[in-house]
């Protein structure tokens, strides 16, 4: 099966992966349902999370919780974005100011090197579509 979106009625729609998990897609503002920008933007913050983890639970600790933010530049009427912005909130109070800044350079070469949604996005890709023809 892969990746599918399936349609579920007006602007409604499905995300699913082979591992069951579900995701729900509308338009812009639809209750209970991200839009595709939205999705775009929290992939960006999924990954570097998920890049990040381990760096940053080995020097806060293995139970440390954090956030990741992320929001986008768009121009008025533009349908796409110009720019994303992730940022991470994390405690680092423990840490000292050396410490802080050498895991903010470890955490941002880690996602230049191993994040594709990030890497992919930096540097832009084609994207077909087809439909049956015949």
């Amino acid at each position: 099966m892969g990746l599918e979106v399936q349609r579920q009625g007006e602007h409604e729609f499905v995300g699913r992966n082979e591992r069951g998990a579900e995701v729900r897609i509308g338009r812009k503002g639809a209750e209970g349902a991200f839009s595709p920008a939205e999705l775009l933007q929290i992939a960006a913050a999924g990954c570097s999370a998920v890049t990040a983890e381990e760096l940053i639970t080995r020097r806060v600790g293995e139970d440390s919780k954090f956030r990741v933010e992320v929001s986008a530049d768009r121009r008025e009427g533009a349908s796409e974005l110009d720019a994303v912005h992730v940022k991470f909130d994390v405690d680092l109070a423990n840490l000292a100011q050396s410490d802080r800044e050498a895991l903010a350079v470890a955490v941002d070469r880690a996602i230049e090197r191993l994040c594709t949604v990030s890497r992919t996005l930096k540097k832009g890709i084609p994207v077909t579509e087809e439909l049956p023809t015949d």
